[in-house]
């Protein structure tokens, strides 16, 4: 499905505000697992600034035991210090990943920003190799910036 048609269900879901904060981010890694063939695996990871940790609050897909990842550490680890996108069209072409299923072939992390500080971040992993566009950054970060709005 294409990202464009999936914005108004984003909104639409994040607009919900019956449901927690977390009940819908859930909901927004469901309908992005759901939608886009490639996305196997999508979860939000949020910072712990004091501890230098990221936690998992949302996510939809096989459970992982990466609940908890410190900064630096993975490529969200990676992403909570660099403050920039990272796209990885090939895990196991990367020394410092850390390995969710042996299915995984590829992974993109996004950082979310709220009011100009990284707080999380939006996890995709891929069981395809190389799959992600500059289509799918463009999409997540705006995805990021409206998850940003309801917090």
């Amino acid at each position: 499905m294409p990202h464009k048609s999936l914005q108004p269900q984003v909104s639409e879901i994040l607009n919900k505000t019956t449901e927690t904060a977390e009940t819908r981010m859930t909901q927004v890694c469901e309908l992005l697992q759901n939608s886009i063939a490639h996305y196997d695996w999508v979860g939000f990871y949020f910072a712990n600034h004091e501890a230098q940790t990221l936690h998992l609050k949302a996510y939809a897909g096989e459970a992982t035991d990466h609940t908890v990842i410190p900064f630096g550490k993975g490529i969200c680890g990676q992403v909570a210090v660099s403050n920039e996108n990272f796209v990885v069209p090939d895990v196991k072409a990367q020394d410092n990943y850390i390995a969710c299923s042996i299915t995984v072939k590829a992974e993109i992390v996004i950082p979310l920003f709220k009011d100009g500080e990284n707080i999380g971040q939006i996890d995709i992993d891929s069981n395809t190799a190389d799959p992600f566009t500059k289509e799918d950054e463009v999409f997540l970060e705006w995805v990021n910036e409206q998850v940003a709005a309801i917090l």
